[in-house]
């Protein structure tokens, strides 16, 4: 599935929405770091470079959700397709 420019920000409002959802709370912080999930002080926390371009936010983001475990909530299949795309092009 191929994903215009203009439709990232929505994408991206769709995947926080399903991390939310998931109990994780994401966070764009400056650093060296790619970002990613994590545990911290027991709440799931999503990081990601607030200095990354927009594919590659979607790009973290989509994985640290797989690794939250997206199998048990409801998605729409484009969503999901997208997930499942970036995951793999990783």
């Amino acid at each position: 599935m191929k994903i215009k420019e203009k439709e990232f920000e929505i994408v991206m409002q769709e995947l926080k929405s399903v991390a939310d959802q998931l109990g994780a709370t994401v966070r764009f912080e400056k650093g060296d770091s790619v970002g990613g999930y994590c545990l911290l002080n027991e709440n799931k926390v999503i990081v990601i470079n607030k200095f990354a371009n927009l594919q590659r936010k979607v790009m973290i983001l989509s994985t640290a959700l797989k690794e939250l475990g997206i199998d048990k909530i409801y998605l729409t299949p484009k969503l999901r397709e997208i997930i499942e795309e970036m995951t793999e092009s990783k």
